[in-house]
This record gives structure tokens, sequence and C-alpha cells, in this order.
């Protein structure tokens, strides 16, 4: 019996992580885009961050607790949520006057 509810936990937790949603962000010209990133409130999700700039950035947000730095050219992943309704800025620190986002969690 512990053997099936074991096996029955681990389906349900690979599972859980297959479903986690995907936001994609692009770095281009020291520029987030989206520069707005709408996701479920309640949700984890996942933002998938393209940095097309041939320098580094750093993805940063005290509300969200993160940094990250994306070097030129790479891809980097960032975990987020979940999240209650409201908004919840972030930038670029390598960048700052330009590089600007926010994602609103509704």
């Amino acid at each position: 019996m512990r053997v099936i509810l074991g096996l029955m936990f681990t389906v349900l937790a690979l599972s859980a992580q297959a479903e986690v949603p995907e936001f994609q962000v692009v770095i281009k010209d020291h520029h987030f885009v989206p520069a707005e990133i709408r996701i479920p409130a309640g949700t984890k999700v996942k933002l998938i961050i393209e940095n097309q700039d041939p320098t580094p950035e750093e993805f940063e947000s005290d509300s969200l607790h993160r940094e990250k730095i994306i070097a030129g050219n790479k891809t980097a992943k960032v975990m987020i949520g979940p999240l209650k309704p409201g908004s919840y800025p972030f930038f670029g620190e390598f960048n700052e006057d330009t590089a600007q986002g926010v994602v609103i969690a509704e």
C-alpha cells in the first residue's frame, strides 16, 4: 500500500511540475518586451527571459524577491509566484533607465 501511495504522489508531483505556465520575455535594445506580463494570481509561473542584446542584463524585482543575471545572447528561467492579485515591478539593473516592466497578477 505504501508503494502505491508513493507512486501516486510521484505522479501527482510530476504532473504538477509539467503544468507550470510559461511566459516569454525578451530583452532587446535594453528593454523588456513585453514590459507588462499578466499572469494568473495564485499560480506559480515560469518566466523564460531571452536576452537578445550582446551585453548582460539583470532581471531584478524587490517585490518578487528575484535577481537573475542573464548573459548576452542567452536565456534564463525565473520562477515566480504564487502571487496575490496586484502589480509587481521589475527592472534591469544594468540599464535601469530603459529596462522596466511589471508583472500583473489577476
